[in-house]
């Protein structure tokens, strides 16, 4: 029996798993119920199983029957701080937190793969690291669990990565999309403390207004982008904080705005980082403020390695049909946490469809969305495309 008809005769299993993890979403790097939740489902299997000391974390190891070297196959765990919006009989029981980038989706699938490649054991030639992630959204995750030895679990380096990972728009259902090269953006922030002299509103030339440079500088860093860099490297700019003032008529001391900056290229995200300290800077002194400036180092970007992300596509090819698999022309300007591990490993990271066949890809809402919604039908396509990534990369090493 192929993992496909395998994965079809667990899919009931891992679909309940999926809405059980949904209903109870946990934030962040300490996720005590999904954890639960995880080793409950591989209990059982064959696995020398690790639990996280610094964080939530399940690594699993399966030995294969053959002597040879490991692969290593990562799900993400972690919720968002959203307060769910959909009417699903497995709807988020807890107000403020929800599965809406489909972690819930990625730990089921992993949970499938470790019994489908559990049940063939004998066949693998090396060994198989299941990685059990918290903490993607925003809390370096895969760098704590790389910290605790994920990467040496198995007594070896993996010869090779694999990551997953749905999208509730974007992609026809059931589609597999990757690319070699850059896929996924590196993504830092860029916080500003404009300093300014408070006052009356009715006599801003008795103050030194914050609030209106800053404006003027939100503005500046978008033409700065457009002109400095190139459109075929691309650099995104994005301001989602603001925050000054108090009242309507009266002129703040200061005011502060937060940035997310995305590049894909080593050579940009040094010269974004320059260049935005600079327009920043220049305004204020320009109006006679200051501006207090800080860039944060986020996820660096993810890159697959070309070998992998051609074995990827063709297994992805081989094991649901050419129709199925895309060669992305472009990278996506999201970030991910599973750039650290293919910082050390080379590796893959795929998309998955996951929209539903009654909402259309192009408007449907988007991972991230109170209103966002996962198809449970790709569940059984993902163990499977994890399982024969592990054993045919182990078999082709062998």
């Amino acid at each position: 029996m192929s993992f496909t008809e395998s994965a079809q005769d667990m899919r009931d299993e891992i679909v309940q798993l999926r809405h059980s993890l949904h209903t109870t979403p946990e934030i962040g790097l300490q996720l005590p119920r999904t954890q639960e939740k995880v080793l409950a489902a591989l209990d059982g299997l064959p696995l020398e199983i690790k639990a996280g000391t610094a964080l939530s974390s399940v690594t699993a190891v399966l030995r294969g029957g053959r002597p040879g070297p490991a692969v290593l196959l990562r799900g993400d765990m972690d919720a968002l701080p959203v307060t769910e919006k959909n009417d699903l009989p497995y709807v988020s029981r807890l107000a403020g937190r929800m599965h809406a980038c489909g972690h819930d989706l990625h730990t089921a699938m992993l949970v499938g793969a470790a019994r489908l490649l559990s049940a063939r054991r004998d066949e693998l030639a090396g060994d198989v690291v299941f990685m059990f992630q918290p903490g993607e959204e925003g809390h370096d995750g895969a760098k704590h669990m790389i910290a605790e030895g994920v990467l040496d679990a198995a007594g070896s380096r993996p010869v090779a990565a694999y990551g997953m990972h749905v999208v509730s728009s974007m992609l026809p259902l059931g589609l597999f999309a990757s690319r070699p090269g850059p896929i996924m953006a590196a993504a830092d922030t860029f916080s500003v403390t404009v300093k300014g002299r408070g006052g009356h509103g009715s006599s801003p030339h008795r103050s030194l207004d914050p609030i209106q440079a800053g404006c003027e500088m939100v503005a500046a860093l978008q033409s700065m982008v457009t002109r400095t860099f190139d459109v075929f490297d691309p650099v995104v700019v994005t301001v989602g904080s603001f925050h000054g003032g108090s009242a309507d008529n009266i002129i703040p001391d200061d005011a502060r705005f937060d940035a997310t900056v995305r590049t894909f290229s080593k050579e940009n995200r040094t010269l974004v980082k320059r260049r935005l300290v600079e327009v920043v800077e220049g305004i204020a002194a320009a109006h006679g403020l200051r501006a207090e400036a800080s860039f944060g180092m986020g996820y660096p970007v993810t890159v697959n390695d070309e070998s992998e992300a051609d074995f990827l596509g063709r297994t992805a090819g081989e094991l649901f049909g050419p129709g199925r698999y895309f060669v992305s022309p472009q990278p996506v300007m999201g970030s991910e946490d599973f750039s650290y591990v293919l910082n050390s490993v080379p590796g893959a990271f795929v998309f998955l469809g996951a929209c539903p066949a009654d909402r259309d890809p192009a408007t449907a809402p988007y991972n991230h969305s109170p209103e966002a919604i996962f198809d449970d039908s790709v569940l059984p396509d993902g163990a499977a495309l994890y399982a024969t990534l592990a054993h045919e990369r182990l078999a082709k090493v062998g």
